[in-house]
């Protein structure tokens, strides 16, 4: 039996559609099962599955109060963990976003002891978010405090001048939106700024002195600006005890009744592929099954969901 040429390219045509459809169908399956089932298999949703445990969370970074670390602390907040680690290394961040932080933890620690670990960095915002743990311990050499307020913008005024350029403007009062960075600062902004400043900066000496037990002349010597090392912090009352995760559970066994030998499991926000969504999902599972076209536009619309911007008032600690 002869087979033609024609022949052999119109099965070469329905195997090709064949496969094209079994693609498209294993690539919806795919996406039901992550819609269906991937909560179930991220980290936060299998740590609540209401397992004895010592939860572990980390604070690193730049602290903006993202919606992703609330939530985590929120689900931690509403869990049966026994208690809570809170493991920081963070120069710091917005100054709003820190007191989030803050607030989310003393909520947690209302229902089960916290202890806050300072790892290589717990400066400024950070230190404010250490202050919403019950006990805190640091490295000898671990960097921690920089209590302060800061506020910086660009002036590109002289340049401006330079070039030729000049600003101009019409608004309904002098301080409206002042500084703007395109002409000098009048005194009038910057007493304004200087008093926002200020007032954020009175709330955290006071948040420092009411945590840390410290009077007046203690906290005067630790709320310069700078940052000391665990050691000196320690000396300054600006932590309770060197030490790591294992003197943590410790003082919570002895101090807080913790359950002996309860296993610590690592809470985490979702990772970045996780954190853009469906988008990045469903880019993943297209690129694997071949899509390659639908893969790259899926990704490209997660990534342009990733962009944090720091604006306002900050708490960190910086080498310029």
């Amino acid at each position: 039996m002869s087979f033609s040429t024609a022949d052999y390219l119109v099965d070469r045509r329905k195997m090709r559609r064949a496969l094209t459809l079994w693609r498209v169908l294993a690539f919806a399956a795919a996406l039901v099962a992550i819609l269906g089932f991937g909560a179930t298999f991220t980290p936060r949703g299998w740590l609540n599955s209401g397992k004895p445990q010592v939860a572990r969370v980390l604070i690193s970074g730049i602290i903006t109060g993202d919606k992703e670390t609330l939530a985590l602390l929120a689900d931690i907040e509403k869990s049966k963990a026994a208690a809570l680690i809170v493991q920081i290394d963070s120069p710091g961040g917005t100054t709003t976003g820190s007191e989030k932080i803050y607030d989310a933890l003393r909520r947690i620690a209302a229902k089960r002891p916290v202890v806050g670990i300072i790892n290589n960095l717990g400066a400024s915002g950070a230190y404010i978010a250490a202050l919403g743990t019950d006990r805190i311990y640091a490295s000898g050499n671990s960097l921690v405090g920089s209590i302060g307020v800061l506020f910086q913008f660009p002036n590109v005024s002289k340049l401006l001048d330079t070039i030729g350029v000049k600003f101009e403007e019409v608004k309904s009062s002098p301080l409206k939106a002042a500084p703007n960075g395109m002409e000098p600062t009048s005194p009038e902004a910057r007493a304004a700024l200087a008093a926002l400043v200020t007032d954020s900066f009175d709330w955290f000496k006071g948040l420092v002195k009411e945590r840390r037990a410290m009077s007046d002349d203690e906290l005067a010597k630790v709320a310069d600006g700078r940052v000391f090392t665990g050691r000196q912090s320690l000396n300054n009352k600006l932590i309770d005890a060197i030490g790591d995760e294992k003197e943590a559970i410790a003082w919570m066994e002895a101090e807080r009744g913790l359950t002996k030998g309860l296993p610590v499991r690592e809470w985490k926000k979702p990772d970045k592929i996780q954190n853009f969504g469906l988008f990045s999902l469903a880019g993943s599972v297209a690129g694997a099954f071949g899509f390659e076209g639908v893969s790259a536009t899926l990704r490209r619309q997660a990534e342009a969901s990733e962009a944090h911007l720091l604006d306002g008032l900050v708490s960190i600690w910086q080498i310029q």
